[in-house]
């Protein structure tokens, strides 16, 4: 877990970014191209993927390759990878990153060795070698025209809905009601902001205040910089509502979309049955509506509820419309 102590100070200093950050855009995306089951919110951008020109594939698969070595699931990624003129736009970031001062690139490039062996390539950049640099920042330049600017109007408008939501909240009900927007990721317990996290640390701000930025491509679980020291940072996953109502089916496609059985579970769902049921109306197994029904319920498309001794599992309103869309 994440906790994160605010002073009365640092209550009054909490923002929202404008946008998702292209460089931390660029990191999680490598990690949902490593994830063996992709979450049915990313489809599109996969499928898109799959559709793109022989050329484009391999810039690519060239910046996947980079991002396995030095962004990988794990306790540690290095902050070089995301510097805070990334919040400018994609090339303001990736000019900072070149200008990284070589102890940094050192230092966090050795912490990073102690959890897996890098690659021979990785010791120029731990150097600052300049053609290293350039190789490095060109190859993360061509992989996001290829992996992310195709792409890139749906995700704006998802996180676009999703910063408009939390700042709703945060005008209306103050930080107290921004925090709640954010559960169960984040809960608020004063003066201590609880985040679920892959590690267990603290973090005082000691009144330089916290900037949340929304993502796309972040999921499960917010994201901070590793160094305590940095301008503090928070970067969390929109909400999954925000991100399909974006994606709004032609009729006979809600199947492409979440998969065969997805779709036969959110079509035998309704207004709430058993788990039994479900798997007796799409004849599968107990085990499978389990992980179909979980996998839903993270994509907001469907909710469960217990009745008593019962367990019911329902449509959200976000699945409802996508079922009504998708049968005309």
């Amino acid at each position: 877990m994440l906790r994160i102590h605010f002073t009365p100070a640092d209550l009054t200093r909490v923002s929202v970014a404008p946008h998702a950050d292209p460089l931390w855009e660029i990191v999680f995306s490598g990690f949902r191209l490593r994830e063996r089951r992709c979450s049915v919110t990313y489809r599109p951008w996969l499928s898109a993927l799959g559709t793109t020109p022989g050329s484009r594939i391999a810039p690519v698969r060239a910046g996947f390759a980079v991002l396995n070595v030095l962004a990988p699931t794990g306790p540690y990624f290095p902050d070089f990878l995301t510097p805070p003129a990334g919040r400018l736009g994609l090339e303001p970031g990736l000019d900072a990153l070149a200008r990284t001062p070589r102890r940094e690139l050192r230092g966090q490039l050795e912490r990073l060795a102690s959890y897996a062996t890098l690659p021979s390539w990785a010791r120029p950049l731990a150097d600052a070698d300049a053609g290293a640099l350039t190789w490095f920042t060109d190859t993360l330049r061509a992989y996001h025209r290829a992996a992310i600017a195709p792409f890139a109007q749906l995700a704006e408008q998802s996180v676009a809905a999703d910063r408009s939501y939390r700042l709703h909240k945060l005008a209306t009900e103050g930080v107290e009601g921004l925090w709640a927007s954010m559960r169960p990721m984040m809960r608020w317990s004063p003066p201590v902001l609880e985040v679920d996290y892959s590690v267990d640390r603290d973090v005082y701000l000691n009144g330089r205040g916290l900037r949340l930025v929304p993502s796309y491509f972040c999921q499960h679980v917010p994201v901070g910089l590793a160094d305590p020291d940095l301008p503090p940072v928070l970067v969390y996953p929109i909400a999954q509502q925000f991100a399909w109502d974006r994606v709004k089916p032609a009729r006979g496609s809600l199947d492409k979309l979440v998969g065969t059985t997805r779709g036969a579970v959110l079509r035998a769902m309704g207004l709430g049955v058993t788990a039994g049921e479900l798997a007796r109306r799409t004849n599968t197994s107990a085990a499978s509506i389990s992980r179909h029904t979980s996998v839903l319920r993270n994509a907001g498309l469907a909710r469960c509820d217990r009745e008593g001794a019962a367990v019911l599992h329902s449509l959200t309103d976000l699945g409802r419309a996508l079922v009504e869309a998708d049968q005309g």
